[in-house]
């Protein structure tokens, strides 16, 4: 009996090393790819298309002023309209929008989410002539020219367009870790399938898309956490491609602390989570009918989410040394040293030479300890409209 138990226990080890081992080779593969270059983005064009920018604001009183006045006074040669989709804001801070000359459209919903919210505001705005909605969060910031980038990507057949997300603020340990994050999120699921003509992941904001297609597909996101996902399984079902524009930003705070972050992600994994039960099968059903972004989308909900995947391997490793049970020391030293590799890979390079890095670095126990609370807290993700906080934060532009 004993001996079996352990001929099990080897196998279900060896199974979890495979499985963690694909995992490894997929983040892998993709930050490699991403080192490449794209082409450089263009903005000059003859015409240009009409422009709604949509603020899906939750609450959010004082940071939707100053960032729709900066939407404001972002320059474009042709129309756009600041579009401010607001679900329980103060009559004053509404009043204050309108006298700016934000189009602000009120929503009431039992329980919010944000792919209604927008769904409501695009009824509203499909008769009035708009080409092209692009979708913001409350504290997000506009690059230099990033609306005339956007009317060029259209120009050339374009659907949908993501531009490059990245920090506002690393004044605090942990905003500088959430910053190397998303960089690394850019480089694997952004840049990386880019350059092997991959449809992009969707950040779920500074994404832009064809008006018309976008009022399309809102009215089927229903009341997941996750609408970015939700639309890009649709995107890839239809085989529309998301083009990322990797020289193209837009500015997003970043957590400044464990509670903050905990919260984020408890419904990034419920989102995942969610949609691995909905489209595993048919990931699979899609890969033999030849749709390989489809599949594509599917298999990255299989992947383990990758702060928890370093501890993960960290621990595997270290027991390695007291077990003799399945895969050596050797494969799992391996494992851990690879993905350590993947992610020096795909932080940028500007970021070594910043000493906040390394104190960065001593935040990724608490970041893991973060994870590993919000992985047994997906529940709550579902029972409420769990926003993150946010502050009003200056732009410092490395780029």
């Amino acid at each position: 009996m004993e001996i079996i138990i352990i001929n099990l226990l080897h196998i279900a080890l060896w199974i979890l090393g495979i499985y963690l081992l694909i995992n490894c080779l997929y983040l892998a593969f993709f930050a490699i790819a991403g080192l490449f270059n794209l082409p450089k983005s263009q903005k000059h064009a003859i015409t240009y298309k009409k422009i709604a920018l949509l603020f899906p604001t939750y609450r959010e009183n004082s940071v939707i002023i100053e960032s729709v006045k900066s939407a404001l006074n972002h320059h474009y040669n042709g129309d756009f309209e600041v579009v401010v989709i607001a679900d329980g804001l103060q009559p004053q801070t509404i009043a204050i929008l309108k006298e700016m000359g934000a189009n602000v459209i009120e929503v009431f919903f039992e329980k919010s989410t944000k792919g209604k919210a927008m769904h409501f505001a695009m009824e509203e705005l499909k008769d009035k002539g708009f080409d092209i909605a692009m979708v913001l969060d409350v504290d997000n910031v506009l690059g230099a020219d990033c609306l005339h980038y956007i009317n060029y990507a259209f120009q050339q057949g374009n659907k949908v367009i993501q531009v490059h997300r990245t920090a506002k603020n690393v004044d605090t340990s942990f905003a500088f870790l959430d910053a190397c994050n998303e960089e690394v999120n850019n480089q694997i699921y952004r840049k990386g399938h880019a350059v092997l003509g991959l449809s992009a992941t969707l950040i779920g904001s500074g994404v832009a898309f064809d008006f018309s297609y976008f009022h399309s597909k809102l009215g089927y996101i229903g009341e997941t956490v996750g609408e970015d996902k939700k639309l890009d399984f649709m995107m890839a079902s239809d085989k529309v491609k998301v083009a990322y524009l990797n020289d193209v930003f837009v500015y997003d705070e970043k957590v400044e602390n464990a509670q903050v972050f905990t919260n984020q992600r408890t419904r990034w994994i419920a989102s995942q989570i969610e949609f691995l039960k909905e489209y595993a099968l048919e990931g699979i059903l899609m890969l033999f009918k030849g749709n390989i972004a489809f599949f594509n989308k599917t298999f990255q909900t299989f992947l383990v989410p990758r702060i928890l995947l370093l501890a993960l391997l960290f621990i595997m490793a270290a027991q390695s040394f007291f077990n003799p049970i399945g895969p050596g020391r050797e494969f799992w030293i391996t494992l851990f040293l690879s993905l350590c590799i993947t992610l020096f890979i795909a932080v940028p390079r500007k970021f070594y030479v910043d000493k906040r890095l390394y104190l960065a670095i001593l935040q990724i126990p608490r970041a893991m300890i973060g994870m590993v609370i919000a992985l047994f807290s997906i529940g709550k993700a579902k029972k409420s409209f769990m926003v993150t906080p946010h502050h009003n934060k200056p732009v410092k532009d490395n780029h």
